[in-house]
């Protein structure tokens, strides 16, 4: 009996960003739709507005609905879970459109947590806007964990060069230092072990380890948390049996390309770890919420509002957060098998960024 395909939840994100334009474009050729069956979460009359905005485009396959049971195979389902008052205002945030962008997150969630959606996409968000309408949490990140109870997570942005987790978040700089443990980092470093194995198909990770200081500290001229925390942190992970390596200087580490002899590495703050993982893969780099019992994926990019209405934005990212999530799904489904000691009914793939033979070229 043939399996149905997975379906996948997109939020829109802020309406007045470049949400719906990257998420029109990742889905507009037909042909994408033989592997998944989208459900984006917000309006009709949105996804409408922006449609009109991208030239050369073919006849799209939408199917309007009010609840995620209705979805269609081989159809865009547009799940109205907004107003019919919105309206679309592209170029900067407003209170409306950070409180739809709250409206058809939470709706995602909730269909997730009920078993509608299989993964869940979500669109770009302005962080200051969704806060002054009462969101509660710094991102998608510590929303997501709060939402489903875990005790950690972790951001880890992947794509086909490199995977990048961080130990601090969307916290500023300076509170950074005091923000790193010992014990932090070896929760981290257990999480993003498990997330290879579980998620990834990778037997027996192997992680590498940033440095906070400059030149590692240079022996304590520079910084003493490297040998106060990063590397009896290491020391001990190691010791409970995990591969993971370092403290790597970053600059040296990515500059002569030492990332591409580990399976993952571990950064200390957001910006350490993405300024990188940006630079190196920006197109097809997409956010991975590591340690949640769903799986969630975003694009690595913002809302980038100068483009809104522009049809000026590239969709290869949201295409790749979709792919993606349907790539750890499937992951995870054979993990679980083997864990049974029986074959997976479903085969692991590389859905996502990476050219496969008979799967469509979609520029």
């Amino acid at each position: 009996m043939q399996k149905r395909k997975p379906i996948v939840g997109i939020t829109q994100g802020d309406s007045n960003g470049i949400g719906y334009e990257v998420i029109i474009k990742a889905l507009s050729d037909n042909r994408i739709l033989d592997f998944f069956t989208p459900v984006v979460y917000g309006s009709s009359k949105l996804f409408g507005f922006y449609r009109k905005t991208i030239a050369e485009i073919e006849q799209l396959e939408t199917n309007v609905i009010t609840d995620a049971g209705e979805a269609k195979p081989k159809r865009i389902n547009v799940l109205n879970c907004l107003p019919d008052s919105v309206y679309a205002d592209p170029g900067s945030p407003t209170p409306d459109s950070a409180r739809e962008a709250i409206a058809a997150l939470d709706r995602a969630v909730q269909d997730i947590k009920a078993g509608l959606i299989d993964t869940l996409v979500t669109g770009p968000i302005n962080k200051k806007a969704m806060s002054g309408q009462g969101f509660g949490f710094p991102g998608h990140t510590e929303y997501l964990q709060n939402q489903f109870g875990v005790s950690d997570v972790a951001m880890l942005m992947t794509s086909h060069r490199l995977r990048l987790g961080v130990v601090t978040g969307h916290i500023p700089l300076k509170d950074v230092p005091g923000s790193i443990s010992k014990d932090k980092i070896i929760s981290k470093l257990h999480l993003l072990t498990r997330s290879l194995q579980e998620d990834f198909c990778i037997d027996k990770p192997r992680i590498a380890v940033l440095s906070l200081n400059p030149h590692s500290g240079d022996g304590g001229l520079l910084g003493t948390e490297e040998q106060d925390i990063i590397i009896p942190a290491i020391a001990e992970a190691a010791a409970q049996g995990l591969d993971v390596f370092g403290p790597f200087s970053p600059d040296g580490f990515f500059g002569l390309g030492h990332y591409e002899r580990f399976d993952a590495t571990l950064a200390m703050y957001h910006d350490q770890g993405l300024a990188p993982f940006k630079a190196l893969s920006f197109e097809d780099g997409v956010n991975y919420t590591a340690g949640l019992p769903v799986v969630r994926t975003s694009p690595d990019h913002g809302t980038a509002y100068d483009m809104a209405g522009k049809d000026e934005a590239d969709a290869q990212s949201m295409r790749s957060a979709i792919f993606t999530s349907i790539d750890i799904l499937n992951a995870r489904a054979a993990y679980a098998s083997l864990q049974e000691g029986k074959m997976p009914d479903r085969r692991p793939e590389d859905s996502g960024h990476r050219e496969r033979a008979g799967r469509p070229q979609i520029a």
